[in-house]
């Protein structure tokens, strides 16, 4: 059984898009007219009533299959190296499709717990930069797309002997409910390294793909989802050589 994620465990990534909607920007300085305008980038034929209809109210539903219209991809992929399981720190690659039209977003990364953090690439975003352990968007338009690169202080060890790799809280959150969102995690184990469990269960809306020294994570969810790996160290394959001949204690023709 694995120990409460909140109360033990740190996470290594703190992922919350926060976004600057009519409703939120309201208790600011902002004029009344530029809230209008801030809403109506996002919501330009829907009603209210609908938008609150279409938010899940925060308990984690897990989707038989993907919404009509596309959402929210966030990719990770997750490179363990041999030093991971001495320090803890692994190598983040992380992309976020089809982000939400907003005219400022902010991702907010878990202080302490990511260090060398930078953009790689960016698509439909007028501005992207990082400032601390934030990524900051300006002008984000229709089919965005946002690449980072990053340590994660992501592996941690436990008493038994064991590692444990959590990820989360991942959400796509408006007021006070959440749309659905799609997380993938590709984890890159080294030799040593053995996968033993995930919480939540596998489970429709959630799957889980095992190789060698590889694992693939897929989900369609509404909610907030935090995911734990626990793997164990093994011993490392031994690489067989070519014998070599044995000495039979004649001397070379040449040596004659």
């Amino acid at each position: 059984m694995f120990m409460c994620a909140r109360e033990r465990l740190p996470m290594h990534l703190f992922v919350t898009i926060v976004l600057l909607l009519s409703l939120m920007i309201s208790a600011t300085s902002l004029a009344s007219s530029q809230a209008d305008k801030d809403w109506e980038m996002y919501w330009p034929d829907d009603d209210t009533d609908k938008i609150i209809d279409a938010i899940n109210e925060g308990e984690l539903n897990f989707l038989d299959r993907p919404p009509a219209t596309p959402v929210h991809h966030h990719h990770n992929t997750l490179i363990v190296r041999k030093s991971s399981i001495e320090t803890g720190w692994v190598k983040l690659v992380q992309c976020h499709e089809n982000l939400d039209i907003f005219p400022r977003v902010q991702i907010v990364y878990n202080e302490g717990k990511v260090r060398h953090l930078r953009i790689t690439r960016h698509r439909n975003i007028g501005e992207a930069r990082v400032e601390g352990h934030t990524v900051q968007l300006t002008d984000v338009k229709s089919n965005a797309r946002l690449c980072i690169e990053a340590e994660s202080r992501a592996l941690i060890a436990q008493k038994d002997g064991t590692f444990v790799m959590q990820n989360g809280p991942f959400m796509r959150k408006f007021l006070d409910g959440y749309f659905p969102m799609r997380v993938s995690i590709d984890i890159q184990l080294p030799a040593n390294l053995s996968f033993v469990a995930i919480e939540p269960v596998e489970q429709k809306g959630f799957t889980v793909t095992r190789g060698k020294q590889h694992l693939y994570l897929d989900t369609w969810f509404e909610g907030r989802l935090v995911t734990q790996f626990k793997f164990e160290l093994v011993p490392e394959p031994t690489i067989l050589t070519k014998k070599q001949e044995p000495e039979t204690g004649l001397q070379s023709p040449l040596a004659l």
